[in-house]
C-alpha cells in the first residue's frame, strides 16, 4: 500500500505534508475522482469488509468508490500518511422528518495539523456536501454556490447545507469522542447493508462531485447538476452498463438495476 498510488487514484499531483493547502487539495480531489456509491449492496449483494486491505483494493486497485466508512476510512489512511493528526468521529444522520440515525450511522473526521490549533472537518463519504473540509468554528463557510455551517449542539456539532435556492438544512450531528476504526463502526456497515430500514437497501446510487456540480446514476435517473441546475434523464435497464463507465470508469461483473 504505496500513498503514491492513492494520490494517483485521486489524481492529486500537489505536495503530501501536513499543510492546510494539502487537506484541502486531496480532500477536494477525492471528491472529483472517488464516487460514493452502494453497488455493493444493490445490485451485486457482496458484503463489505472494512479493514485497510479490503479498502484499498477496492478503492484504489479496483477504482471503485463507497459509502461513509469506505470512503472515510481510506482517506483517513491516506492523512495520517501525510503526517495529519486524524479522529474517527460518530456522527448521526438527520433524516427528512428530523430524526437521527443510529449510532455509528455516519463516520466524519476530525483533522488537525501539527503545531495548529485549529481544527478540520473532513468528509468524502456523505455524498452531495461540503467538496472542502470545514473549519470547526461557528459561522457560514461558503463553497461555490453553496455555504455550510456548523452549530454547536450539546456535545458536539450539526453540520448545515446551504442549498442552491437558499434553503439550509441539517446534514448529520457529530461529537468529538475519539472512535476506533472499523471496529466502533461495523455494526452500523452491517446495520446499512441488511436493514430494511436503511435507504442503502432500498435503491442503487452512485454519485460524485464536479467542479460544476454533481452527477449522479440512481436506479434509472442520469442526474446531472451543474451552476445549481439540475437536469436528468431515463437510462433504460441496457443502457445501464454503459452509463456506469462513461461517467464513473467502473465496469461491473453484474448488470445493473
Amino acid at each position: 500500500m504505496d500513498p503514491a498510488l492513492y494520490l494517483a487514484r485521486i489524481e492529486y499531483r500537489g505536495p503530501f505534508e501536513p499543510m492546510l493547502d494539502v487537506l484541502r487539495g486531496m480532500h477536494a480531489a477525492h471528491m472529483f475522482a472517488v464516487p460514493f456509491e452502494n453497488l455493493d449492496i444493490i445490485p451485486l449483494h457482496r458484503p463489505i469488509r472494512l479493514d485497510e486491505a479490503a479498502l484499498w483494493r477496492k478503492i484504489v486497485e479496483e477504482r471503485r468508490g463507497g459509502f461513509c466508512y469506505e470512503l472515510n476510512g481510506m482517506f483517513a489512511w491516506l492523512l495520517k500518511h501525510a503526517g495529519f493528526d486524524v479522529t474517527y468521529l460518530n456522527a448521526r444522520v438527520f433524516s427528512r422528518d428530523g430524526t437521527l440515525g443510529i449510532d455509528f450511522d455516519h463516520l466524519a473526521l476530525l483533522v488537525r495539523l501539527p503545531g495548529d490549533g485549529q481544527r478540520w472537518l473532513a468528509d468524502v463519504g456523505f455524498g452531495d456536501s461540503f467538496v472542502e473540509p470545514l473549519r470547526l468554528e461557528a459561522g457560514e463557510q461558503p463553497q461555490g454556490l453553496r455555504a455550510y455551517r456548523l452549530e454547536k449542539a450539546g456535545d458536539g456539532y450539526i453540520t448545515w447545507q446551504r442549498n442552491y435556492d437558499g434553503s439550509w438544512e441539517r446534514e448529520y450531528f457529530f461529537d468529538l469522542a475519539p472512535r476506533s476504526f472499523p471496529k466502533d463502526y461495523e455494526a452500523g456497515c452491517t446495520y446499512h447493508q441488511r436493514s430494511p430500514a436503511s435507504s442503502f437497501t432500498r435503491s442503487s446510487v452512485i454519485s460524485r462531485a464536479t467542479p460544476r456540480g454533481r452527477i449522479s446514476l440512481q436506479e434509472n435517473r442520469l442526474i446531472v447538476t451543474e451552476d445549481g441546475k439540475r437536469s436528468d434523464w431515463e437510462v433504460r435497464p441496457g443502457e445501464w452498463p454503459a452509463k456506469l463507465m462513461e461517467h464513473f470508469g467502473i465496469l461491473l461483473e453484474a448488470p445493473g438495476p
